[in-house]
Parts: C-alpha cells; sequence; structure tokens
C-alpha cells in the first residue's frame, strides 16, 4: 500500500463530521443517547453508509488548550475506529473530567459505549 491509500483510510475528512446545527438538532431528537463517566454520546442512523461525528465541548471544560486536546483525542478514536462503526451519526458531548484522560483512557470509556450500539469487540486495540 502507498502512503495515499494509507491516509485515505485514516483520514478524518469533511464528510466523516457533522457540520451544521440542524444535523447536531436531528441526532439529538431522533437519536439514542448514552452516557459514560466524561461523555454523553448521541446516537441516530443515517444514510449515507458510513459513521460521521459531531463533537461538543464546551467552555465549562476549560480554557481553549483543554478544549481542544478533548476534540483532538475524540476526533482520533473516530479515526482509528471508524472502518468497524456503525453507519450512524454520533454526537459526543463532554463533560467535566474528561480533559484529564489520556488516549487509552477515552478508548477504554467510550469503546463499550458503542458497542452497545452493534460495534464489533474490535475497538479496544
Amino acid at each position: 500500500m502507498t502512503t495515499q491509500s494509507l491516509r485515505g483510510q485514516a483520514s478524518f475528512c469533511k464528510a466523516d463530521r457533522l457540520l451544521k446545527r440542524a444535523e447536531f438538532q436531528r441526532v439529538k431528537q431522533v437519536g439514542s443517547r448514552r452516557r459514560s463517566p466524561h461523555f454523553v454520546i448521541s446516537l441516530a442512523d443515517n444514510d449515507l453508509q458510513r459513521p460521521r461525528l459531531g463533537v461538543v465541548v464546551t467552555k465549562r471544560l476549560g480554557k481553549a488548550v483543554q478544549r481542544n486536546r478533548v476534540k483532538r483525542l475524540l476526533r482520533e478514536f473516530f479515526r482509528r475506529h471508524k472502518g468497524i462503526l456503525p453507519p450512524q451519526d454520533i454526537v459526543i458531548i463532554a463533560k467535566p473530567g474528561a480533559p484529564g484522560l489520556t488516549s487509552a483512557e477515552v478508548a477504554a470509556e467510550l469503546g463499550p459505549v458503542l458497542l452497545l450500539s452493534g460495534v464489533k469487540d474490535e475497538i479496544g486495540s
């Protein structure tokens, strides 16, 4: 495989994101909601044959550096696992304590929650 093909498989492009307010609201209204200690996850089916991610991190969690770190961790988790996630729109809302998590802790916390939505047992890696 070339570097370009590897990048294409593991990228986080615009088509993988929820961008508009109406998309976030639709997930909130029609989707199911799951909770973990540091995140609230809303899931709603889509017709796109691929998962899409929306991230909400409010100013309550800290300054911009901390908020951006949480968003980076969530995007990285999604990027690594989007091949095994179901074709749903996923909105993840960060709760207090999320800025202190490591990448492994994020995966350990989100993996079981997303397993309930039909994801294979490959998330723990």
